[in-house]
């Protein structure tokens, strides 16, 4: 079985899903990054998809970017400008051509967090 990628995201300030949220993922080689999907988050806070589906999976270093900046705009929670988070950018590697890796995102206005889920 071949691996894949997902994500969720979480506000927890609002201590709800982040429906709306736009990402990107990127393909990293050295200071090269290569867009290959941008999707956005349903109202569970997931993607109806895999960001990186079995048929597409490689290993190697990839980048997420979560446009954190227009979620807390389009909720009220933008405060003043410039935000204090806009974009959350979150490099990681994946090295087993077989497993699922899960890159969840804890977000609120001043603060986020992630992990390898599951």
């Amino acid at each position: 079985m071949a691996g894949y990628l997902t994500t969720h995201v979480l506000d927890t300030a609002r201590g709800c899903p982040a429906e709306g949220l736009k990402i990107a993922l990127y393909r990293v080689s050295g200071n090269s990054h290569r867009k290959l999907v941008e999707m956005e988050t349903n109202s569970d806070g997931r993607t109806n998809s895999p960001i990186l589906p079995h048929e597409t999976f490689k290993t190697g270093t990839f980048e997420l970017i979560f446009f954190a900046g227009d979620y807390l705009r389009a909720t009220g929670q933008d405060g003043d400008d410039p935000l204090f988070l806009d974009q959350v950018p979150i490099r990681f590697g994946m090295s087993d051509p077989d497993a699922h890796y899960h890159v969840p995102l804890l977000l609120s206005p001043y603060g986020y967090s992630t992990y390898r889920g599951s």
